[in-house]
C-alpha cells in the first residue's frame, strides 16, 4: 500500500498568479498513492466542495475533506478497493484543521488523520498535537500525515535555522531553544527514521516559493509500531512538477499492512 503527503500550497492556485492544480493532480497521478493526505486546501469547500470533487475524480480516488473554522481545510483521499467506513473532522481549537478517516483494509480498519498544525506559534502547535494525540493516538493501527510545522527530536537544525530570516526563525523556537516538542507529543514512530532515505528535506522546493523556510523537513508520516513495522521505501518526490507544483514536497511511503 502507497501511503502519500502533501500540502499544496494555498489550494492550488495563486492569486492573480498561477493556476498549479494540473501539476498536482500530475504528480499525484505518477505517484499512485492508495492513501493520500492533503494539506492547505483552500477555497476546497466552496460550491459545494466541487474543487475536492474535480481533484478526487483527475486522479481516480475518493475524498474526505474537512472543513476549517480559521485556516485551511484538508482532507484523507483513498482508491479503491479502499474505503473509508467512519468520517469525522477537528476544526475547534485548530489553526487548519484534521480529517479523519477509519480506512478498512483487508487485514482490518486503519486510522488516518491528515493533520496540519499552527505555523506560527510552538505553544500552540503542541497544544493542536496533544489534543489529537489524546483522541486519535492510541489506537494499534494509526496514521498521522500531514504539514506539523514543527522539527523532529533528532535531527540537528542548526543549519536550517540559521538560514531563516529572525521574523521566521521564531516559529522554530521556545525560550530560546530549538522546539520539537510537537511532533514528539504524538508518541507515534516517525517513519522517516525508520524508513526514509537520502534528503529528507521537504520544504522549500526550487520554483514553488517558501522564502519564510530554511531547508527543513516539516511533513510527517508518523505511525503506531504495529504500522512501522512495515514501512519501506520512503522518499521525497522531488524533480519535475513537484518543483513548482507547491512550496512542499510530497513523502511517499510504502505500507505492508
Amino acid at each position: 500500500m502507497r501511503f502519500m503527503t502533501w500540502n499544496i500550497k494555498t489550494g492550488g492556485v495563486d492569486r492573480g498568479r498561477r493556476f498549479r492544480l494540473p501539476a498536482i493532480a500530475e504528480v499525484i497521478t505518477a505517484q499512485k498513492p492508495d492513501i493520500l493526505t492533503l494539506q492547505e486546501l483552500r477555497d476546497f469547500t466552496r460550491n459545494d466542495g466541487r474543487r475536492m470533487t474535480e481533484l478526487a475524480g483527475a486522479v481516480g480516488m475518493t475524498a474526505h475533506l474537512a472543513r476549517s473554522g480559521f485556516g485551511m481545510p484538508v482532507a484523507v483521499l483513498v482508491r479503491d478497493p479502499l474505503r473509508i467506513t467512519h468520517r469525522a473532522s477537528v476544526t475547534w481549537r485548530l489553526h487548519h484543521a484534521a480529517a479523519i478517516a477509519v480506512v478498512a483494509t483487508g487485514s482490518g480498519p486503519l486510522t488516518v488523520i491528515s493533520a496540519h498544525l499552527n505555523p506560527f506559534s510552538p505553544p500552540r502547535r503542541l497544544r493542536e498535537a496533544r489534543l489529537l494525540a489524546a483522541r486519535f493516538g492510541g489506537g494499534d493501527r494509526v496514521v498521522v500525515a500531514g504539514d506539523l510545522n514543527g522539527l523532529d527530536p533528532a535531527g540537528d537544525h542548526t543549519e536550517a535555522l540559521a538560514s531563516q530570516h529572525p521574523m521566521f526563525r521564531k516559529r522554530h523556537l521556545h525560550r530560546g531553544r530549538v522546539d520539537t516538542r510537537a511532533v514528539a507529543a504524538f508518541g507515534l514512530v516517525d517513519l522517516w527514521g525508520r524508513a526514509g532515505g537520502g534528503d529528507g528535506r521537504t520544504v522549500p522546493t526550487t520554483q514553488g516559493g517558501g522564502r519564510e523556510f530554511g531547508g527543513m523537513r516539516l511533513d510527517y508520516v508518523l505511525a503506531s509500531p504495529a504500522v512501522a513495522e512495515g514501512a519501506h521505501d520512503m522518499r521525497v518526490v522531488r524533480g519535475g512538477a513537484a518543483e513548482h507544483a507547491s512550496d512542499h514536497y510530497p513523502v511517499t511511503v510504502d505500507l505492508e499492512i
